[in-house]
């Protein structure tokens, strides 16, 4: 009997074809750990272990990636309020998502890869984006240009016509649905942790950060 999934982008079902037969890469979103996970959060992850489990009883072998983003506009802002460092605040929290997905019986990823230890990869990604023209830097900051990617909104169904030409997301704070230009690098403020790039000290905007973590 075949796997069959619906698939996002032909909004049918399909047979699943492994890339590599027998095996499975599943990345999954993660935590951003700026605070407790609730409820709501936990749906997520309870979802992709049911997706795992039902891949590992069809027999697949599963490698199973799940990204902690531990650092963004949330986290920045609250260990700053807290006089703490970035690491200090976000292992808190960390810890405390462990915690309860053992309560709750959830598998854990076979890797937890943290967006501070993969800035070097966000940068290199950033730059291959600059190569093919879909990006443009602003008052320090990179942006991704969607207008540069006749793709973009096809998964979601999303009206790229609709799209008010040149307004830019500057925030890491995802908003549903809004597909203006985002930032993939923000430049260095004050008091904010910082990495070196071509463009200047700053650190990745949230938007690239799975992106990289996945490759």
């Amino acid at each position: 009997m075949a796997t069959v999934f619906f698939n996002t982008l032909s909004r049918k079902k399909e047979e699943f074809v492994p890339l590599v037969p027998g095996k499975v890469g599943l990345y999954t979103c993660g935590p951003t750990v700026h605070d407790y996970a609730h409820i709501g959060n936990f749906r997520t992850y309870m979802f992709e272990d049911l997706l795992r489990r039902y891949l590992q009883w069809r027999r697949y072998e599963v490698k199973h990636v799940m990204n902690v983003t531990d650092v963004d506009d949330k986290t920045i802002r609250k260990s700053r309020e807290q006089g703490i460092t970035l690491g200090e605040y976000t292992q808190v929290y960390t810890d405390a998502f462990f915690e309860d997905i053992d309560t709750l019986r959830i598998q854990r990823a076979h890797v937890y890869p943290r967006a501070t230890e993969h800035v070097g990869l966000m940068v290199e990604l950033i730059e291959k984006l600059e190569e093919k023209g879909h990006t443009y830097v602003s008052e320090g900051d990179v942006y991704f240009s969607i207008s540069t990617f006749p793709g973009y909104g096809k998964l979601s169904g999303f009206d790229i016509s609709e799209v008010k030409p040149g307004a830019r997301v500057a925030v890491d704070e995802y908003e549903k649905e809004d597909a203006r230009d985002f930032a993939l690098w923000k430049g260095k403020r004050e008091g904010e942790p910082s990495w070196s790039s071509p463009w200047g000290a700053g650190r990745p905007g949230w938007h690239i950060e799975c992106s990289a973590m996945s490759m």
